[in-house]
Protein backbone atom coordinates (compact mmCIF):
# COMPACT_ATOMS: atom_id res chain seq x y z
CA UNK A 1 0.00 0.00 0.00
CA UNK A 2 2.93 2.32 0.55
CA UNK A 3 3.36 1.84 -2.94
CA UNK A 4 -0.20 2.56 -3.73
CA UNK A 5 -0.80 5.57 -1.98
CA UNK A 6 0.80 8.02 -4.24
CA UNK A 7 -1.35 6.96 -6.84
CA UNK A 8 -4.94 6.94 -5.43
CA UNK A 9 -5.65 10.17 -6.31
CA UNK A 10 -5.15 9.36 -9.89
CA UNK A 11 -7.29 6.25 -9.65
CA UNK A 12 -9.81 8.19 -7.55
CA UNK A 13 -10.36 10.65 -10.39
CA UNK A 14 -10.26 7.43 -13.01
CA UNK A 15 -13.61 6.06 -10.67
CA UNK A 16 -14.96 9.32 -11.26
CA UNK A 17 -14.52 10.02 -14.82
CA UNK A 18 -15.49 6.49 -15.64
CA UNK A 19 -18.35 6.19 -13.60
CA UNK A 20 -19.71 9.40 -15.11
CA UNK A 21 -18.77 8.51 -18.27
CA UNK A 22 -20.87 5.22 -18.00
CA UNK A 23 -24.01 6.81 -16.28
CA UNK A 24 -24.32 9.42 -18.86
CA UNK A 25 -24.16 6.72 -21.87
CA UNK A 26 -27.56 4.88 -20.49
CA UNK A 27 -29.18 8.13 -19.42
CA UNK A 28 -29.17 9.89 -22.64
CA UNK A 29 -30.46 7.51 -24.35
CA UNK A 30 -32.98 7.17 -21.76
CA UNK A 31 -33.83 10.70 -21.12
CA UNK A 32 -34.32 11.26 -25.57
CA UNK A 33 -36.98 8.20 -25.60
CA UNK A 34 -38.46 10.27 -23.00
CA UNK A 35 -38.22 13.66 -24.82
CA UNK A 36 -39.12 11.85 -27.75
CA UNK A 37 -36.41 11.70 -29.74
CA UNK A 38 -36.93 8.62 -32.53
CA UNK A 39 -34.42 5.92 -31.97
CA UNK A 40 -32.73 6.90 -35.10
CA UNK A 41 -31.96 10.16 -33.48
CA UNK A 42 -31.13 8.44 -30.35
CA UNK A 43 -28.50 6.63 -31.96
CA UNK A 44 -26.94 9.95 -34.00
CA UNK A 45 -26.93 11.36 -30.82
CA UNK A 46 -24.31 8.28 -29.28
CA UNK A 47 -22.84 8.24 -32.49
CA UNK A 48 -21.75 12.14 -31.68
CA UNK A 49 -20.01 10.82 -28.64
CA UNK A 50 -17.85 8.64 -30.57
CA UNK A 51 -16.78 10.96 -33.22
CA UNK A 52 -15.99 12.93 -30.70
CA UNK A 53 -13.62 10.20 -29.21
CA UNK A 54 -12.08 9.40 -32.19
CA UNK A 55 -11.14 13.20 -32.87
CA UNK A 56 -9.48 13.36 -28.98
CA UNK A 57 -7.64 10.09 -30.04
CA UNK A 58 -6.08 11.98 -32.91
CA UNK A 59 -5.49 15.63 -31.27
CA UNK A 60 -4.93 14.59 -27.36
CA UNK A 61 -1.26 13.69 -27.42
CA UNK A 62 -0.58 17.19 -29.08
CA UNK A 63 -2.77 19.22 -26.52
CA UNK A 64 -0.29 16.87 -23.93
CA UNK A 65 2.76 18.54 -24.94
CA UNK A 66 1.31 21.72 -25.65
CA UNK A 67 0.37 22.69 -22.53
CA UNK A 68 0.78 19.65 -19.89
CA UNK A 69 -1.29 17.17 -18.32
CA UNK A 70 -3.24 19.17 -15.45
CA UNK A 71 -4.00 21.79 -17.42
CA UNK A 72 -5.12 19.74 -19.80
CA UNK A 73 -7.38 18.21 -17.43
CA UNK A 74 -8.75 20.82 -16.21
CA UNK A 75 -9.98 22.60 -19.16
CA UNK A 76 -11.41 19.24 -21.05
CA UNK A 77 -13.00 18.77 -17.23
CA UNK A 78 -14.55 22.15 -17.49
CA UNK A 79 -15.69 22.03 -20.90
CA UNK A 80 -17.49 18.03 -20.18
CA UNK A 81 -19.03 19.75 -16.86
CA UNK A 82 -20.47 22.81 -19.08
CA UNK A 83 -21.62 20.36 -21.88
CA UNK A 84 -23.39 18.23 -19.61
CA UNK A 85 -25.29 20.75 -17.86
CA UNK A 86 -26.25 22.16 -21.31
CA UNK A 87 -28.41 19.22 -22.53
CA UNK A 88 -31.03 20.09 -20.08
CA UNK A 89 -30.76 23.72 -21.22
CA UNK A 90 -31.70 22.70 -24.59
CA UNK A 91 -33.64 19.30 -25.49
CA UNK A 92 -33.07 19.04 -29.16
CA UNK A 93 -31.77 16.34 -30.95
CA UNK A 94 -29.00 18.64 -33.25
CA UNK A 95 -27.51 20.23 -29.83
CA UNK A 96 -27.25 16.79 -28.25
CA UNK A 97 -25.47 15.58 -30.89
CA UNK A 98 -22.95 18.37 -30.60
CA UNK A 99 -22.85 18.15 -26.70
CA UNK A 100 -22.27 14.45 -27.19
CA UNK A 101 -19.12 15.08 -29.85
CA UNK A 102 -18.06 17.77 -27.57
CA UNK A 103 -18.11 15.05 -24.42
CA UNK A 104 -16.35 12.51 -27.09
CA UNK A 105 -13.51 15.03 -26.94
CA UNK A 106 -13.43 15.79 -23.58
CA UNK A 107 -13.26 12.18 -22.30
CA UNK A 108 -10.75 11.16 -24.80
CA UNK A 109 -8.50 14.13 -23.72
CA UNK A 110 -9.57 13.14 -19.69
CA UNK A 111 -8.77 8.86 -19.93
CA UNK A 112 -5.47 10.10 -21.79
CA UNK A 113 -4.47 12.65 -19.41
CA UNK A 114 -4.78 10.06 -16.55
CA UNK A 115 -3.83 6.85 -18.17
CA UNK A 116 -0.26 9.04 -19.54
CA UNK A 117 -0.11 10.34 -15.53
CA UNK A 118 -0.57 6.68 -14.20
CA UNK A 119 1.52 4.84 -16.70
CA UNK A 120 4.44 7.71 -15.65
CA UNK A 121 4.28 7.07 -12.03
CA UNK A 122 3.98 3.54 -11.84
CA UNK A 123 7.05 1.19 -11.28
CA UNK A 124 7.51 -2.90 -12.37
CA UNK A 125 6.41 -3.17 -8.51
CA UNK A 126 3.51 -2.01 -8.07
CA UNK A 127 2.37 -2.14 -11.88
CA UNK A 128 0.35 -5.58 -11.38
CA UNK A 129 -1.46 -4.10 -8.57
CA UNK A 130 -2.16 -0.66 -9.79
CA UNK A 131 -3.89 -2.01 -12.73
CA UNK A 132 -5.89 -5.01 -10.93
CA UNK A 133 -7.01 -1.57 -8.83
CA UNK A 134 -8.01 0.14 -11.86
CA UNK A 135 -9.92 -2.83 -13.69
CA UNK A 136 -11.99 -3.01 -9.39
CA UNK A 137 -12.16 0.76 -10.39
CA UNK A 138 -13.58 0.61 -13.52
CA UNK A 139 -16.07 -2.31 -13.05
CA UNK A 140 -17.31 -0.98 -9.57
CA UNK A 141 -17.84 2.62 -10.99
CA UNK A 142 -19.66 2.02 -14.24
CA UNK A 143 -22.06 -0.65 -12.41
CA UNK A 144 -22.75 1.84 -9.22
CA UNK A 145 -23.24 4.48 -11.53
CA UNK A 146 -26.25 2.43 -13.64
CA UNK A 147 -28.26 2.84 -10.40
CA UNK A 148 -28.40 6.28 -9.77
CA UNK A 149 -30.71 6.30 -12.40
CA UNK A 150 -33.55 4.45 -11.09
CA UNK A 151 -32.40 6.10 -7.58
CA UNK A 152 -32.94 9.25 -8.83
CA UNK A 153 -35.28 8.89 -12.05
CA UNK A 154 -34.70 9.75 -15.68
CA UNK A 155 -36.69 13.05 -15.42
CA UNK A 156 -35.89 16.58 -14.49
CA UNK A 157 -32.55 17.85 -14.06
CA UNK A 158 -31.07 16.04 -11.19
CA UNK A 159 -28.94 13.54 -13.26
CA UNK A 160 -27.72 16.43 -15.32
CA UNK A 161 -26.12 18.01 -12.15
CA UNK A 162 -25.14 14.97 -10.58
CA UNK A 163 -23.03 14.24 -14.05
CA UNK A 164 -21.70 17.52 -13.97
CA UNK A 165 -20.99 17.69 -10.47
CA UNK A 166 -18.74 14.64 -10.85
CA UNK A 167 -16.41 15.92 -13.56
CA UNK A 168 -16.46 18.73 -11.80
CA UNK A 169 -15.37 17.01 -8.48
CA UNK A 170 -13.09 14.74 -10.62
CA UNK A 171 -10.64 17.91 -10.64
CA UNK A 172 -10.00 17.43 -6.82
CA UNK A 173 -8.50 14.00 -5.91
CA UNK A 174 -5.82 14.95 -8.87
CA UNK A 175 -5.37 18.63 -7.39
CA UNK A 176 -3.95 15.81 -4.22
CA UNK A 177 -1.86 14.36 -6.69
CA UNK A 178 2.00 14.40 -6.98
CA UNK A 179 2.81 18.21 -8.04
CA UNK A 180 5.56 17.04 -10.33
CA UNK A 181 3.87 17.21 -13.91
CA UNK A 182 4.66 14.14 -15.23
CA UNK A 183 6.78 14.48 -18.80
CA UNK A 184 4.77 14.70 -21.91
CA UNK A 185 4.15 11.81 -23.72
CA UNK A 186 5.24 11.09 -27.27
CA UNK A 187 3.58 11.93 -30.13
CA UNK A 188 1.17 8.97 -31.47
CA UNK A 189 1.72 8.23 -34.88
CA UNK A 190 -1.60 6.64 -36.90
CA UNK A 191 -1.21 5.25 -40.11
CA UNK A 192 -3.78 3.04 -41.41
CA UNK A 193 -1.85 1.67 -44.45
CA UNK A 194 1.00 0.44 -42.25
CA UNK A 195 -1.76 -0.95 -39.18
CA UNK A 196 -3.72 -3.01 -41.65
CA UNK A 197 -0.44 -4.98 -43.42
CA UNK A 198 0.71 -5.52 -39.67
CA UNK A 199 -2.78 -7.63 -39.21
CA UNK A 200 -6.03 -7.01 -41.15
CA UNK A 201 -7.55 -9.49 -39.27
CA UNK A 202 -7.17 -7.44 -36.27
CA UNK A 203 -7.89 -3.90 -38.08
CA UNK A 204 -11.30 -5.64 -38.89
CA UNK A 205 -11.81 -7.23 -35.71
CA UNK A 206 -11.27 -3.35 -33.70
CA UNK A 207 -14.09 -2.51 -36.23
CA UNK A 208 -16.42 -5.02 -35.76
CA UNK A 209 -16.47 -4.68 -31.89
CA UNK A 210 -17.13 -0.93 -32.52
CA UNK A 211 -20.39 -2.10 -34.69
CA UNK A 212 -21.18 -4.30 -32.40
CA UNK A 213 -20.54 -3.40 -29.08
CA UNK A 214 -20.87 0.36 -29.26
CA UNK A 215 -24.13 -0.41 -30.61
CA UNK A 216 -24.73 -1.86 -27.48
CA UNK A 217 -23.88 0.23 -24.94
CA UNK A 218 -25.85 3.22 -26.77
CA UNK A 219 -29.13 1.21 -27.59
CA UNK A 220 -29.16 -1.71 -24.99
CA UNK A 221 -31.44 0.90 -22.53
CA UNK A 222 -33.21 1.58 -25.75
CA UNK A 223 -33.86 -2.16 -26.26
CA UNK A 224 -34.54 -3.22 -22.43
CA UNK A 225 -37.23 -0.43 -22.73
CA UNK A 226 -39.07 -1.08 -25.64
CA UNK A 227 -39.56 -4.93 -24.24
CA UNK A 228 -41.09 -3.81 -21.28
CA UNK A 229 -38.50 -4.13 -18.39
CA UNK A 230 -38.80 -1.68 -15.56
CA UNK A 231 -35.73 1.16 -15.29
CA UNK A 232 -34.30 -0.82 -12.13
CA UNK A 233 -34.23 -3.69 -14.30
CA UNK A 234 -32.54 -1.62 -17.31
CA UNK A 235 -29.71 -0.59 -14.98
CA UNK A 236 -28.96 -4.52 -14.04
CA UNK A 237 -29.27 -5.32 -17.61
CA UNK A 238 -26.75 -3.53 -18.26
CA UNK A 239 -24.77 -3.71 -16.05
CA UNK A 240 -25.08 -7.29 -16.30
CA UNK A 241 -23.32 -6.65 -19.75
CA UNK A 242 -20.47 -5.01 -18.30
CA UNK A 243 -20.12 -7.59 -15.10
CA UNK A 244 -20.01 -10.49 -18.16
CA UNK A 245 -17.27 -8.71 -19.81
CA UNK A 246 -15.01 -9.60 -17.22
CA UNK A 247 -15.89 -13.13 -16.46
CA UNK A 248 -14.33 -14.43 -19.98
CA UNK A 249 -11.27 -11.94 -20.40
CA UNK A 250 -9.14 -13.81 -18.60
CA UNK A 251 -9.69 -17.61 -20.01
CA UNK A 252 -9.75 -16.81 -23.09
CA UNK A 253 -6.74 -14.46 -23.27
CA UNK A 254 -5.27 -17.59 -21.65
CA UNK A 255 -6.00 -20.04 -23.79
CA UNK A 256 -4.91 -17.26 -26.69
CA UNK A 257 -1.50 -17.24 -25.64
CA UNK A 258 -1.26 -21.09 -25.61
CA UNK A 259 -2.97 -22.07 -28.99
CA UNK A 260 -3.40 -19.71 -32.41
CA UNK A 261 -5.39 -16.94 -31.33
CA UNK A 262 -7.57 -16.45 -34.24
CA UNK A 263 -8.82 -19.74 -32.54
CA UNK A 264 -10.20 -18.28 -29.80
CA UNK A 265 -10.83 -14.97 -31.33
CA UNK A 266 -13.63 -17.22 -34.01
CA UNK A 267 -14.67 -18.22 -30.57
CA UNK A 268 -15.73 -15.78 -28.89
CA UNK A 269 -17.12 -14.23 -32.14
CA UNK A 270 -19.37 -17.13 -32.00
CA UNK A 271 -19.99 -17.20 -28.57
CA UNK A 272 -21.50 -13.44 -29.11
CA UNK A 273 -23.64 -14.62 -31.90
CA UNK A 274 -25.21 -17.12 -30.01
CA UNK A 275 -26.09 -15.11 -27.28
CA UNK A 276 -27.28 -12.33 -29.70
CA UNK A 277 -29.62 -14.97 -31.50
CA UNK A 278 -30.97 -15.89 -27.81
CA UNK A 279 -31.76 -12.19 -26.90
CA UNK A 280 -33.63 -11.68 -30.11
CA UNK A 281 -35.37 -14.96 -30.73
CA UNK A 282 -35.46 -16.76 -27.27
CA UNK A 283 -35.05 -14.18 -24.07
CA UNK A 284 -38.54 -12.61 -24.76
CA UNK A 285 -39.67 -10.12 -22.39
CA UNK A 286 -38.60 -11.94 -19.32
CA UNK A 287 -36.03 -10.18 -17.15
CA UNK A 288 -33.97 -13.17 -16.38
CA UNK A 289 -33.84 -14.43 -19.50
CA UNK A 290 -32.74 -11.43 -20.57
CA UNK A 291 -30.01 -10.97 -18.11
CA UNK A 292 -28.76 -13.83 -18.68
CA UNK A 293 -28.24 -13.18 -22.04
CA UNK A 294 -26.66 -9.95 -21.84
CA UNK A 295 -24.59 -11.55 -19.25
CA UNK A 296 -23.17 -14.10 -21.97
CA UNK A 297 -23.33 -11.76 -24.80
CA UNK A 298 -20.86 -9.57 -22.92
CA UNK A 299 -18.89 -12.45 -21.79
CA UNK A 300 -18.08 -13.26 -25.08
CA UNK A 301 -17.88 -9.67 -26.66
CA UNK A 302 -15.73 -7.55 -24.77
CA UNK A 303 -12.75 -9.54 -24.07
CA UNK A 304 -12.75 -9.52 -28.75
CA UNK A 305 -10.79 -5.89 -28.72
CA UNK A 306 -8.52 -7.39 -25.92
CA UNK A 307 -8.47 -10.63 -28.58
CA UNK A 308 -7.80 -8.59 -31.40
CA UNK A 309 -4.85 -6.07 -30.34
CA UNK A 310 -3.36 -9.13 -29.11
CA UNK A 311 -3.25 -10.79 -32.21
CA UNK A 312 -2.09 -7.56 -34.11
CA UNK A 313 1.14 -7.68 -31.76
CA UNK A 314 2.08 -11.13 -32.53
CA UNK A 315 2.39 -9.57 -35.65
CA UNK A 316 3.97 -6.07 -35.01
CA UNK A 317 7.84 -5.48 -35.74
CA UNK A 318 9.71 -3.83 -32.97
CA UNK A 319 8.96 -0.58 -32.09
CA UNK A 320 5.34 -0.81 -33.79
CA UNK A 321 3.40 -1.64 -30.63
CA UNK A 322 2.71 2.07 -30.00
CA UNK A 323 1.38 2.56 -33.45
CA UNK A 324 -0.81 -1.18 -32.73
CA UNK A 325 -2.56 0.37 -29.55
CA UNK A 326 -3.24 3.69 -31.09
CA UNK A 327 -4.57 2.04 -33.96
CA UNK A 328 -6.80 -0.35 -32.76
CA UNK A 329 -8.90 1.93 -30.70
CA UNK A 330 -9.20 4.39 -33.41
CA UNK A 331 -10.53 1.81 -35.55
CA UNK A 332 -13.08 0.96 -32.81
CA UNK A 333 -14.17 4.42 -32.80
CA UNK A 334 -14.54 4.56 -36.72
CA UNK A 335 -17.06 0.91 -36.34
CA UNK A 336 -18.08 2.92 -32.98
CA UNK A 337 -19.66 6.12 -34.76
CA UNK A 338 -21.21 3.84 -37.74
CA UNK A 339 -22.44 0.90 -35.77
CA UNK A 340 -25.23 2.98 -33.14
CA UNK A 341 -26.56 4.54 -36.24
CA UNK A 342 -27.19 1.90 -38.42
CA UNK A 343 -28.29 -0.21 -35.35
CA UNK A 344 -31.03 2.57 -34.38
CA UNK A 345 -32.64 3.06 -38.29
CA UNK A 346 -33.26 -1.54 -37.95
CA UNK A 347 -34.80 -0.35 -34.40
CA UNK A 348 -36.78 2.02 -35.84
CA UNK A 349 -38.25 -0.24 -39.14
CA UNK A 350 -38.23 -3.35 -36.96
CA UNK A 351 -38.18 -3.16 -32.98
CA UNK A 352 -36.31 -3.94 -30.28
CA UNK A 353 -35.16 -7.58 -31.38
CA UNK A 354 -33.21 -6.09 -34.75
CA UNK A 355 -30.46 -4.62 -32.27
CA UNK A 356 -29.22 -8.15 -31.65
CA UNK A 357 -30.33 -9.37 -35.08
CA UNK A 358 -27.85 -6.63 -36.33
CA UNK A 359 -25.00 -7.78 -33.88
CA UNK A 360 -25.62 -11.57 -34.69
CA UNK A 361 -25.31 -10.72 -38.55
CA UNK A 362 -22.31 -8.55 -38.26
CA UNK A 363 -20.73 -11.51 -35.56
CA UNK A 364 -21.49 -14.40 -38.64
CA UNK A 365 -20.01 -12.13 -41.04
CA UNK A 366 -16.48 -11.95 -39.11
CA UNK A 367 -16.35 -15.36 -37.85
CA UNK A 368 -16.28 -15.96 -42.17
CA UNK A 369 -13.38 -13.35 -42.25
CA UNK A 370 -11.09 -15.12 -39.33
CA UNK A 371 -11.78 -18.57 -40.79
CA UNK A 372 -10.64 -16.69 -44.53
CA UNK A 373 -7.78 -15.32 -42.70
CA UNK A 374 -6.92 -18.57 -40.56
CA UNK A 375 -6.25 -20.49 -44.21
CA UNK A 376 -4.65 -17.20 -45.72
CA UNK A 377 -1.65 -17.14 -43.05
CA UNK A 378 -0.24 -19.26 -40.82
CA UNK A 379 -0.19 -18.39 -36.89
CA UNK A 380 2.94 -17.08 -34.96
CA UNK A 381 4.61 -19.58 -33.03
CA UNK A 382 3.96 -19.08 -29.07
CA UNK A 383 7.49 -18.94 -28.76
CA UNK A 384 7.89 -16.10 -31.48
CA UNK A 385 4.92 -13.97 -29.73
CA UNK A 386 6.24 -10.53 -28.47
CA UNK A 387 4.17 -9.78 -25.88
CA UNK A 388 1.16 -12.19 -24.00
CA UNK A 389 -2.66 -11.06 -24.19
CA UNK A 390 -3.52 -8.17 -22.29
CA UNK A 391 -6.81 -7.19 -20.80
CA UNK A 392 -7.65 -4.04 -22.13
CA UNK A 393 -10.07 -0.84 -21.59
CA UNK A 394 -11.38 1.44 -24.68
CA UNK A 395 -10.45 4.24 -22.62
CA UNK A 396 -6.59 5.58 -24.30
CA UNK A 397 -4.04 4.29 -25.87
CA UNK A 398 -2.12 4.87 -22.82
CA UNK A 399 -4.01 2.22 -20.88
CA UNK A 400 -2.32 -0.47 -22.67
CA UNK A 401 0.83 0.81 -21.88
CA UNK A 402 -0.08 0.93 -18.59
CA UNK A 403 -1.22 -2.97 -19.08
CA UNK A 404 2.47 -3.80 -20.46
CA UNK A 405 3.77 -5.72 -17.59
CA UNK A 406 7.28 -5.35 -16.37
CA UNK A 407 10.27 -5.28 -19.50
CA UNK A 408 13.14 -7.17 -19.01
CA UNK A 409 16.77 -4.56 -18.44
CA UNK A 410 19.98 -5.36 -19.94
CA UNK A 411 22.16 -3.85 -17.10
CA UNK A 412 22.07 -4.18 -13.53
CA UNK A 413 18.96 -4.31 -11.02
CA UNK A 414 15.35 -3.24 -12.34
CA UNK A 415 15.24 0.45 -13.52
CA UNK A 416 11.93 2.00 -12.68
CA UNK A 417 9.50 2.18 -15.63
CA UNK A 418 8.51 5.96 -15.32
CA UNK A 419 9.40 8.73 -18.19
CA UNK A 420 12.43 9.90 -16.71
CA UNK A 421 13.99 6.18 -16.21
CA UNK A 422 13.07 5.59 -19.82
CA UNK A 423 15.07 8.17 -20.75
CA UNK A 424 17.84 6.99 -18.38
CA UNK A 425 17.78 3.93 -19.75
CA UNK A 426 17.85 5.03 -23.00
CA UNK A 427 21.07 7.08 -22.54
CA UNK A 428 22.84 4.13 -20.59
CA UNK A 429 21.97 1.92 -23.58
CA UNK A 430 23.75 4.73 -26.36
CA UNK A 431 26.61 4.74 -23.82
Amino acid sequence: MSQIRPLIPLLLTAGILIGGNGLQGTFISLRALEEGFSTSLIGLVGAGYNVGFAIGCVYVTRILRSIGHIRTFSAMAAIASAAAIAMVLVIEPAFWFLMRLVAGICFAGLFATVESWLNASVTNANRARTLSIYRLVDLGSVTAAQYLIPGVGIGGFELFAIISMALTLSLVPISFADRSSPIAPEAIRFDVKALWNISPLATIGCIVVGLTNAAFRSLGPIYAQEIGLSVTAIATFMSAGIIGGVVLQYPLGHYSDQIDRRLIILIATFGSLVAGLFLAFGAGSDEWLNFAGIFAFGAFAMPLYSLCSAHANDHAAEGQHALVSAGMLFFWSLGAIIGPLFASFLLDLFGPRALFIYTAAILFLFMLYTLQRMTARKPIPTDERSMPFRNLLRTSSFFNKLAGGSQPQRNGPELRQDARSDRIAEREDQV
